[in-house]
């Protein structure tokens, strides 16, 4: 069972500074029971040596060759000579209710995919402390994950995951033409691993009150 923060949920759902009605609130319970029943969480991950062209600089970025331009990822990365490719998923379950509850109730929908989508976050999380722990085991430390798409990091990493992970076999996520990843509630994402400690925590920059100011920072302000 993947445990769910409520107040993530209400996020999705838009709620910020409102208090959820009883109907609202025994729903999501509902949803979030029903999702947990249905869901097949998978993950694969596996760590490659990291080079750039010029340390530090907006230049091609080799992971395990794997390259991009980012200057998003460089910052990233910064001082990092491993890295590891992640990718995990809900299976199809959560994506089967979603489509019947679009039939029957836009509301209920609503909230699958809010709950859905806290659920796949709070799972990633999961995996990567654990990535977080064994880095530390060697030594390392974990950056804040980056996933294609976000920033200047483009898109078609995918193929490159989907490739090296060889996702479709492991986890069972396969890409649409324009690189979405089916199912849907899935993540792929780069997480740095370096000498020095950077002191991140798990959950990310979004939530990390030293996001305006740390140099490795995901999030730009």
């Amino acid at each position: 069972m993947i445990d769910v923060d409520r107040g993530e949920v209400e996020r999705y759902l838009g709620y910020r500074g409102t208090t959820v009605d009883c109907v609202t609130s025994e729903m999501i319970d509902c949803c979030m029971s029903e999702l947990n029943d249905v869901a097949e969480p998978k993950y694969i991950y596996r760590q490659y040596d990291v080079a750039f062209s010029k340390p530090g600089s907006a230049c091609e970025i080799d992971i395990g060759g794997m390259k991009t331009c980012s200057s998003n990822l460089a910052r990233n990365l910064k001082g990092c000579t491993k890295a590891v490719l992640l990718a995990a998923t809900l299976g199809l379950g959560p994506d089967r209710l979603i489509a019947r509850s679009e039939i029957t109730s836009i509301v209920k929908a609503a909230i699958y995919q809010a709950t859905a989508t806290a659920m796949i976050e709070a799972y990633v999380d999961g995996v990567n402390k654990e990535i977080k722990d064994k880095a530390f085991e060697q030594g390392l430390f974990a950056r804040p994950r980056f996933s294609p798409g976000y920033g200047d990091l483009p898109l078609v990493l995918q193929k490159d995951f989907a490739t090296m992970l060889d996702m479709p076999r492991t986890v069972g996520i396969t890409l649409t033409e324009s690189l979405l990843m089916k199912p849907s509630k899935s993540v792929t994402a780069i997480i740095g691993l370096s000498k020095h400690n950077s002191s991140c925590i798990t959950e990310g920059c979004e939530v990390c009150d030293r996001r305006g100011e740390c140099e490795f920072s995901r999030v730009t302000e």
